[in-house]
């Protein structure tokens, strides 16, 4: 048609059954394939389709950043996340499966890494509503286009039950070594100072994982979306394409409105609070009852993070000189407290959990944490670093 050449798509775009014929193959014959999910999933709807296809399948599934909450997190077949602070298993195994199904995902930068190291090795089927997305990136085997909950619903007849437990244990192996090397520091710091991971154990713990997460962006965000357990759909919200730092605030008062059923905590850094610290009026206002916990590490961690790895050290403009939050906070009438000793991190969520108002809880966290893995800017998934 006259419009085939803008960039946009038709909301319910025919359904190719000939592309689900040649996706089914490829599934059907592969010996390591590898599903990658992305927010078309959670966009769509398709969560139950997602997860039906992959338990008949038993094919290993990581999400993007996303795509979190499509699938619960503590899934048999959920093989953690993919990206540049994504989990070391599935990043390291994008080059080693022989089939590759992206799943409502459009293979961004932060994904993908450099692009010509990516999955070469890899058939690669590419489920997507937009059909500019198919192709744009990263050329593909097979294009399937429309809505993931129609053509997953389509596919699910033509593939066959499987056994992919092998290939599965690659994962596991590669998961114990990012344990060792990242995530037991990270829980279990032998250091006086809190980490952001111990911080969000504590909120899993206190929610029972049921808890809708908004985070904002920056090194805070990385550690929530690789640490947050979730066991609902549609349970983390974040800025993942633009990285809008501010963005966190007032999308959480949103996701209390819209699921007011829900409790709802938005995880900010000191950096990005004050972006949109305003924020605190219309709270008082509606008296949407966020919890907000800001975690101050004096720093634009993640700005800090790079100029220590990539520019020799030399930092500028990164340290924050942070006004007294909690007070600003009570200015608007929503109780908090501040917390800086470990001893008292575990009593204050559950206190802000069970506040049947607006809370707010500033937690200092060790200044100069790094988030690891990370695949450097421009590097192959295979070169992730563990420290």
């Amino acid at each position: 048609t006259p419009c085939d050449h803008v960039r946009s798509y038709l909301p319910e775009p025919q359904i190719d059954m000939e592309c689900i014929h040649q996706a089914a193959s490829l599934i059907n014959e592969a010996k390591k394939p590898m599903i990658v999910y992305g927010q078309g999933v959670v966009l769509g709807n398709a969560e139950q389709e997602l997860k039906t296809f992959i338990e008949k399948t038993t094919i290993p599934a990581a999400w993007t950043i996303l795509g979190k909450s499509a699938l619960p997190t503590a899934h048999k077949h959920n093989v953690g996340m993919v990206g540049m602070h994504g989990n070391y298993a599935p990043n390291v195994l994008t080059n080693e499966c022989d089939v590759l199904i992206a799943i409502g995902m459009r293979f961004d930068d932060r994904v993908t890494g450099d692009l010509n190291t990516y999955a070469k090795q890899a058939k690669i089927i590419h489920f997507d509503i937009d059909k500019a997305e198919i192709n744009k990136n990263v050329k593909v085997d097979v294009g399937v286009l429309g809505n993931c909950k129609q053509t997953l619903a389509a596919l699910l007849p033509l593939v066959k039950e499987n056994n992919h437990s092998q290939w599965q244990s690659s994962f596991d192996q590669l998961y114990e070594v990012e344990f060792k090397e990242v995530i037991d520091k990270e829980m279990n710091p032998t250091g006086p100072g809190i980490s952001m991971a111990e911080v969000i154990e504590q909120i899993n713990v206190a929610t029972q994982s049921q808890a809708i997460v908004v985070t904002d962006v920056g090194q805070h965000q990385m550690i929530a979306c690789r640490y947050a357990q979730e066991t609902l759909p549609k349970s983390t919200i974040t800025s993942g394409g633009l990285g809008t730092m501010g963005f966190a605030l007032p999308s959480a008062i949103g996701a209390k409105m819209g699921a007011p059923e829900r409790e709802v905590i938005t995880v900010i850094g000191d950096g990005g609070f004050q972006m949109n610290i305003q924020e605190l009026g219309t709270i008082y206002q509606t008296q949407a009852a966020v919890k907000i916990v800001v975690l101050n590490n004096e720093h634009l961690g993640m700005v800090r993070q790079w100029q220590e790895l990539f520019f020799d050290s030399r930092y500028a403009s990164t340290v924050m000189t942070n006004p007294d939050f909690v007070t600003i906070a009570k200015g608007y009438y929503i109780p908090g407290k501040r917390v800086d000793q470990r001893a008292d991190l575990k009593a204050a969520i559950e206190e802000m959990v069970a506040a049947k108002t607006p809370y707010f809880l500033e937690i200092k966290v060790e200044n100069e944490e790094n988030v690891f893995p990370m695949i450097p800017s421009g590097s192959s998934v295979s070169d992730i670093r563990l420290s």
